[in-house]
């Protein structure tokens, strides 16, 4: 199985700053938990989000988020937050995002990637050298 239909997981663990008054974890801070997940998913092909920019030129950005938020996460939990590539275009990328405590499904997202030019912020091709770990 390739790279490219695994799931990569992260752990989290919520702290005092991911939570509203509370102690339930704030609606935005499971973008940042994704961005994490999302981060360190690129890494394990190799490139950190500055090794894109200095070597390729690129960089991906979030076009479009969708986000179910299913049950709560609380303050001190521990998280597992996935990554998994659902489609590759020419200049996009579509994964499957979810937040889990344990077996538990907390929030489950769609989220879709642009591969733009560093400087003018234009879509361009995913990198070959990306895709073909993918594929």
């Amino acid at each position: 199985m390739s790279k490219y239909h695994q799931v990569f997981a992260w752990p989290v663990r919520v702290y005092f700053q991911d939570t509203d008054a509370g102690g339930v974890v704030y609606h935005a801070s499971y973008v940042n938990f994704m961005e994490r997940a999302r981060t360190e998913w690129l890494r394990t092909f190799g490139y950190s989000n500055a090794g894109l920019m200095k070597e390729l030129g690129v960089v991906f950005v979030v076009r479009s988020m969708k986000l179910d938020y299913l049950k709560p996460a609380l303050l001190d939990d521990m998280l597992t937050v996935t990554a998994q590539v659902k489609e590759i275009g020419r200049s996009r990328i579509t994964l499957d995002q979810k937040v889990q405590r344990g077996d538990e499904l907390l929030t489950e997202g769609e989220v879709h990637l642009v591969c733009v030019n560093v400087e003018t912020f234009k879509p361009v091709s995913v990198p070959d050298v990306l895709k073909k770990q993918w594929d």
